[in-house]
């Protein structure tokens, strides 16, 4: 069985995606990893629902007992403030941040992502995955939507379809797909392939996904 691209890696691929001077909002799963991985040299200021701007990384294990307890994220994760410019507010302050467009990127993970966009992570009575919490707000509130996911479910099941069968977050909110086997711009044309995992091809990546894929002229490997 081919490698395909661990969690960490998935994260370093989107992360490369961050601009100088990006305000940035991470969901749960992978894309919490991206904090660690922004491109250096570059600003990026992450921000979290619950009201705080300006984080720079989660606390690995080795670091736990050094965590203050002011510094977590919106999954209660201890994170590192940046310095200087860490800020803390009030919930509706930063939901106003969200819906008022503020946020140049968020990076979510994904249940289902169809060929035009549409975007599905969350279900109905999963505890797993919980409710609905700000991605709804993010899907369409953020400038750009990333999605950090694998290509795959647990089961070999494609979750970059035709059209999403589970609930629906947002429709035709989300700029890009990075997998543990590729990165995918949605076009107007349908789903670019602009990059697979070390060692796969166009045939092997289309096998495991529903929709249907146009290879990039300059098709290549992900660089991390």
């Amino acid at each position: 069985m081919k490698e395909r691209l661990s969690q960490q890696a998935i994260a370093m691929r989107a992360a490369k995606e961050f601009q100088d001077g990006d305000y940035v909002n991470l969901g749960a799963g992978i894309p919490l990893l991206c904090a660690t991985y922004a491109p250096i040299g570059k600003d990026v200021f992450f921000q979290a629902e619950q009201g705080m701007l300006g984080y720079s990384r989660l606390l690995q294990v080795e670091e736990w007992e050094e965590a203050d307890l002011d510094y977590v994220d919106a999954m209660g994760r201890c994170v590192l403030p940046s310095s200087p410019g860490l800020s803390f507010f009030d919930m509706d302050t930063s939901f106003d941040m969200i819906r008022g467009r503020h946020l140049d990127c968020t990076v979510l993970g994904g249940l289902e992502v169809s060929e035009k966009g549409d975007l599905a992570n969350w279900t109905r009575g999963n505890l797993e995955w919980g409710a609905v919490g700000g991605g709804m707000d993010l899907a369409v509130g953020a400038r750009r939507v990333i999605i950090a996911m694998t290509h795959t479910t647990k089961d070999g099941k494609p979750k970059v379809v035709k059209e999403c069968r589970l609930p629906l977050t947002a429709k035709e909110c989300v700029d890009l797909i990075v997998t543990d086997l590729a990165v995918l711009e949605v076009t107007e044309r349908g789903l670019l392939l602009k990059e697979v995992a070390p060692g796969w091809t166009f045939e092997e990546v289309q096998s495991l996904t529903e929709a249907r894929l146009i290879p990039d002229p300059v098709l290549q490997e992900i660089q991390l």
